[in-house]
């Protein structure tokens, strides 16, 4: 049951929209759901961590490279996709720069059945520590899809801290489709918790350069 009022995000919704007409900026803003947590001990409670997929793309601008086998760089090329195939690969040399280099250049990563099991011994340990250790993407996949799915989906992760924050949005959409992406993103992350709303302590969306509006 969710404890979300939904007058409330919706309200939260039209300020920031309103704020943002009146103060256009040169970029998309992007909204953040901003999450504080309460009785949760990141030292002694298990850290939980959980992707989830949103009705809508909560970031257009996001960049996923292909690390492709020929047949998915083909495609990339048709689908103006970023791609790198093993000899690409191969040449970053296990260089740790090179390494971080790449994993700062896209947002994430799909990688072909080949390719993704010779990642650790091409690359290093470098894009896992980045947090974007590639997807898999098969052949049966149509890749304009299964990128859009990459840029759907949100990752909650709980570090040392006891808050977190996701992106759900930006300030182009309609306020159906981003309270849609809110209500789909709190309530996977309230799945996530041990004791659900309880360990819930406040919940705040904020665009990029608005004010943080509290919707619980």
């Amino acid at each position: 049951m969710s404890k979300l009022q939904s007058e409330n995000v919706r309200e939260a919704i039209r300020v920031m929209f309103k704020e943002s007409s009146e103060k256009k900026r040169k970029f998309r803003e992007t909204v953040e759901l901003q999450i504080g947590l309460k009785q949760y001990d990141p030292q002694k409670d298990k850290r939980f961590s959980g992707s989830v997929k949103l009705p809508r793309i909560p970031r257009p601008n996001m960049t996923v490279c292909i690390l492709g086998d020929a047949q998915h760089c083909e495609s990339a090329e048709k689908a103006n996709t970023p791609a790198m195939n093993v000899e690409d690969l191969k040449k970053l040399n296990k260089n740790k720069k090179l390494v971080k280099k790449l994993a700062q250049k896209y947002h994430a990563f799909l990688a072909s059945e080949a390719l993704i099991k010779m990642i650790p011994r091409l690359l290093g340990p470098g894009l896992n520590k980045a947090g974007k250790f590639p997807g898999l993407i098969s052949h049966s996949d149509i890749m304009a899809d299964k990128v859009d799915e990459v840029k759907s989906t949100v990752k909650f992760q709980l570090k040392k801290a006891l808050c977190l924050g996701v992106a759900v949005g930006h300030v182009e959409m309609t306020e159906q489709e981003l309270f849609a992406n809110i209500n789909v993103a709190v309530n996977f992350l309230v799945s996530l918790l041990k004791k659900n709303w309880q360990n819930v302590k406040s919940l705040n969306l904020k665009t990029s350069m608005g004010k943080p509006q509290s919707v619980y």
